[in-house]
């Protein structure tokens, strides 16, 4: 259990009033395993001696993709658990998502 949602192994159960099942989102496993593919890739790379500055990159990439995987988690869980409440409009809800992008974009 992390916070206030659980992980089961078919996706995620929203620990509100009700909880709400949410189905596996592609995107977010695609790009879970588009990270598993690069730390793959960064232990080749170790076992190979690469250099420092390509091993680098690789954790670099990897973590960004940790990072967007992280946002369409949490893009899902606003969505699904948070404002699921049927007196938030979908522009509320849009602008939500879009202070989320521009926090994201500045904290680089």
């Amino acid at each position: 259990m992390y916070g206030r949602f659980t992980i089961p192994g078919g996706g995620i159960l929203c620990q509100e009033a009700k909880a709400v099942p949410m189905e596996p989102d592609k995107k977010l496993q695609d790009r879970l395993a588009r990270v598993e593919g690069q730390i793959r890739g960064l232990r080749k790379m170790l076992e190979e001696q690469r250099g420092c500055e390509d091993v680098l990159n690789q954790l670099l990439a990897a973590r960004s993709g940790l990072e967007q995987a992280g946002l369409i988690l949490l893009d899902r869980h606003l969505t699904d658990c948070i404002l699921s409440d049927p007196m938030i409009s979908a522009e509320s809800l849009e602008r939500v998502r879009e202070a989320l992008r521009l926090w994201v974009k500045h904290a680089e």
